[in-house]
């Protein structure tokens, strides 16, 4: 049964032809994976976002990693904690606190890698809620969907791109 909390869902996979653990290790890398949010592209446009991890580095259950900066000269910024973890095959965090973005409110995300012959198959997914306050809840509601699709895809890629 899903959790109401977070309503929607989105997941992207793709094959890494890399060891499991080369690719866990990226993908533990908050860092790597969230490289897609600082740089500018049609999904964050005119972004500069930084990323900044405490002293688990993101890679320990109950580890922060934050995230501020701007898109289109808004400020955006949301707080994630590591809420489960088992290296290399899987990890999930989500947000805290009250985060600050357009398209979406509250997440669950995380990765899990499976065997798949001898490359693993990468997996990320986003559980998600929509802000409820205007213009967030219209941009959420227009927007909300591409942008999961969009970040998922991206840390797959990112992941899969890394090694070739």
């Amino acid at each position: 049964m899903p959790d109401q909390s977070f309503p929607f869902h989105h997941e992207s996979s793709g094959p890494a032809n890399v060891p499991v653990e080369q690719v866990s290790a990226f993908l533990d890398d908050p860092q790597a994976l969230a490289a897609h949010m600082g740089e500018s592209s049609m999904m964050m446009p005119g972004s500069s976002m930084s990323i900044d991890v405490d002293a688990g580095g993101g890679q320990e259950i109950g580890s922060k990693v934050r995230m501020q900066g701007r898109m289109l000269g808004l400020r955006l910024s949301l707080e994630e904690v590591i809420t489960e973890r088992e290296a290399p095959a899987m990890k999930v965090w989500e947000t805290i606190g009250t985060p600050k973005l357009l398209a979406m409110s509250h997440y669950r995300m995380g990765f899990e890698l499976t065997r798949n012959g001898a490359s693993p198959l990468v997996r990320v997914f986003i559980d998600y809620s929509l802000p409820i306050k205007p213009p967030g809840a219209w941009i959420g509601h227009c927007l909300g969907a591409v942008f999961a699709r969009w970040c998922t895809k991206q840390m797959v890629m990112g992941a899969t791109r890394h090694f070739t």
